[in-house]
């Protein structure tokens, strides 16, 4: 018995394991999902009822019926039972049944959306058209702000090929001043319907209730799609004289100019860009200029091009010289460039100023230089801010 022991022991010492790494590694998370999913195929089907005649069936559904009532006796705020139990009895074609339930659950709730969305549509499946408009409209006045039954109603009436009616009930929606996307369904209703011109005053209409820069140029996309060029040119201009300075981003004159360009109206979009970076901030205008750039690549000439590179460095150098006026470098670069220009109006003024801040920022180390102290008044003035001298044809007084 002792050596039999001692030679099993002897066998397991002899036993190696392999310890390294397997070369598919499984993660825990791995064998959960394993793990249900064997079991969810191994789940037996549930069984089948059969019912063999109708007092059997009468029998399954009394007992459901009063599984359902209860539930809804123990939580009669639970509005998914009230739903479950609508949509079991319509399977049942328990219409009027279907129909109890639903008003049962309305006379709980009746500011529950999805209520009112499986009432109109079962009394929609069971092609009672006009009990369907009662539950729709009845909702619409209960609930006008709520949108999806404003969509639902006047698809159906679409649908049905009711012209009117849905007009009709676009024109009460509007009457609450809804969210864009209403007005822009409404827009799209009379363009199906072949009404251009009723399309055209809803239009107006939008831009009137929602004055905003995106719905200009919905509008102006909209007459270039239909071909009105010159009524599509009206929009973009009224847009820049209705709309308030803070409210007009590059946006607008970009699509302006792009709609010029697309009309071959090269001077006018030429002048759209310039006169967009003239009005907006610099940090802003990121993109037009650089639209302006391209442009002036495509259709425009040497000259046109350098303008604009131009343009680019005097803003540059102007933001330099205005964020630190004793930047000499940046005032003879600036005055430079105007003098390389041939602008006989821009380059003296910037010269002049460029010369008085290079005195302004030399004259303590001038005194130094030459052995004196420096005194007080100069130490101060070189401190202080650069007093702009009067020049005739100076126009930086902002600086």
């Amino acid at each position: 018995m002792g050596d039999r022991a001692a030679a099993t022991r002897a066998v397991k010492a002899v036993v190696v394991k392999n310890r390294a790494p397997a070369a598919i590694q499984i993660t825990a998370e791995q064998l959960v999902l394993e793990a249900r999913d064997r079991a969810m195929a191994q789940a037996p089907p549930p069984p089948k009822r059969h019912i063999a005649d109708t007092a059997e069936l009468a029998e399954h559904r009394l007992r459901a019926r009063k599984e359902f009532e209860d539930r809804i006796r123990l939580n009669r705020q639970n509005m998914s039972t009230w739903l479950r139990y609508a949509r079991w009895e319509e399977q049942q074609h328990e219409i009027e049944r279907a129909r109890s339930i639903y008003e049962r659950a309305l006379d709980m709730d009746y500011r529950h959306v999805a209520i009112w969305l499986r009432y109109a549509e079962m009394e929609m499946r069971a092609k009672f058209v006009n009990r369907a408009r009662n539950v729709w409209d009845r909702a619409v006045s209960l609930l006008p702000r709520v949108e999806t039954l404003w969509y639902k109603y006047t698809y159906m009436e679409e649908m049905l090929g009711n012209v009117a009616n849905a007009r009709a009930l676009f024109e009460r929606w509007m009457e609450w001043e809804p969210a864009e996307q209403a007005w822009l369904s409404y827009i799209n209703f009379e363009g199906r319907a072949g009404a251009t011109e009723k399309a055209r005053a809803v239009y107006e209409r939008y831009i009137a209730c929602h004055p905003s820069e995106a719905a200009y140029i919905k509008f102006a996309k909209w007459e270039g799609r239909n071909s009105q060029k010159a009524l599509a040119r009206r929009v973009y201009e009224r847009a820049m004289e209705e709309l308030r300075e803070a409210e007009v981003s590059e946006a607008l004159y970009l699509a302006f100019a792009a709609f010029e360009e697309h009309c071959a109206e090269y001077e006018r979009a030429r002048v759209i860009y310039k006169y967009g970076l003239q009005r907006l901030p610099k940090d802003a205008a990121a993109a037009l200029y650089a639209a302006h750039v391209s442009f002036e690549k495509k259709h425009g000439d040497r000259k046109g091009i350098e303008d604009v590179i131009t343009a680019k460095r005097r803003l540059q150098y102007e933001e330099a010289v205005a964020a630190t006026p004793l930047n000499y470098d940046a005032w003879f670069d600036y005055a430079r460039l105007e003098e390389g220009e041939g602008d006989v109006v821009r380059a003296p003024p910037v010269r002049w100023l460029a010369a008085c801040v290079l005195a302004w920022r030399w004259l303590p180390i001038s005194a130094a230089a030459a052995g004196r102290a420096p005194t007080a008044r100069a130490g101060h003035l070189s401190r202080e801010p650069l007093p702009v001298p009067a020049h005739p044809h100076s126009h930086f007084h902002e600086f």
